[in-house]
């Protein structure tokens, strides 16, 4: 079956060439000029209470006084932690290096995906590209005593994919993003600097949304709630959560993160969108999809540990 195929190797591998493109996008031109700090960055802090905001600011205080020799550093440091994963003798180090930097972007670079702001959606790259390259990090790193190429991704991987789609639900019915025009202006904003055929699509589902109105956000929120809630459920209802939920995320990549950016000159990840897709295909290697519910999974495995 093809949950016994997805091992921790084949995800470390996954991982280490998302960091090393990471490290490329950094390469653009305009990384190395100042637009990168006020745009990328100074962006992230937009609406987001003081605690996120103030950090942020000071950033891009410091980036913009030497935007060259930042945007070095971070090249690489990304392509370091790209050739470590990669390498099967320093995977361990690369991994947890990944996470460090990792949870250092997402609260300086994404703002922490806006989630302390209220005002951010799945739609829009909630939580944050870079919170699930830590997760998957986590969740294949290698024990000492363990053949990477036969081990699966951990069990518990699932939950954070039921977390992501409930919160994405409840974020979605909050003020800001609970009615069809402030939905439909997030589409038409996307469309501004778009490509034709990218625009076209934002513009039209923007329309469709204001045609629907207030119903089609409810019905959003619910798609969203029941495909984290199925994950927690037998495995049929597992299968149907990741399948539906990474073709969500794929349509959410295409209108809401507009194919995470790529011509803007200052795309620097994927977005959130592929990294779903990447967390399904992942936790199809995971032991819960073996018939077992999260939950028995989780109290076998609290068992063990006590005794």
């Amino acid at each position: 079956m093809i949950f016994k195929s997805i091992t921790k190797r084949k995800i470390q591998v996954v991982l280490g060439v998302l960091w090393l493109i990471d490290g490329f996008l950094q390469l653009q031109h305009q990384m190395f000029t100042v637009n990168f700090a006020r745009t990328v960055i100074d962006g992230a802090a937009t609406g987001q209470p003081l605690i996120v905001a103030g950090p942020i600011h000071i950033a891009v205080h410091l980036i913009t006084a030497h935007p060259a020799i930042y945007d070095t550093i971070f090249i690489l440091i990304q392509l370091l932690i790209g050739i470590l994963i990669l390498n099967k003798k320093t995977v361990r180090q690369g991994l947890i290096l990944s996470c460090l930097w990792g949870v250092g972007v997402w609260y300086f670079g994404e703002g922490m995906g806006g989630i302390l702001s209220g005002n951010t959606n799945l739609i829009m790259g909630a939580p944050g590209a870079v919170i699930i390259y830590v997760i998957l990090a986590l969740a294949v790193m290698p024990n000492s005593k363990e053949d990477q190429t036969k081990t699966h991704p951990a069990f518990w991987l699932p939950i954070f994919w039921g977390l992501f789609w409930i919160g994405g639900a409840i974020y979605q019915l909050l003020p800001g993003q609970n009615s069809a025009s402030d939905l439909a202006s997030m589409l038409n904003i996307n469309s501004v600097y778009a490509p034709h055929y990218l625009a076209s699509l934002d513009n039209w589902s923007a329309r469709q949304v204001t045609l629907y109105g207030f119903k089609f956000i409810w019905i959003l929120a619910l798609v969203e709630f029941l495909i984290g809630v199925f994950i927690f459920m037998p495995k049929p209802y597992k299968q149907v959560s990741l399948l539906l939920g990474s073709i969500l995320a794929i349509v959410f990549w295409v209108l809401g993160q507009s194919l995470g950016g790529y011509f803007t000159g200052l795309m620097t990840d994927p977005n959130s969108g592929p990294l779903f897709v990447i967390l399904a295909i992942t936790i199809l290697g995971c032991p819960i999809l073996k018939n077992q519910t999260l939950f028995k999974r989780s109290w076998v495995s609290l068992e063990k540990f006590i005794t």
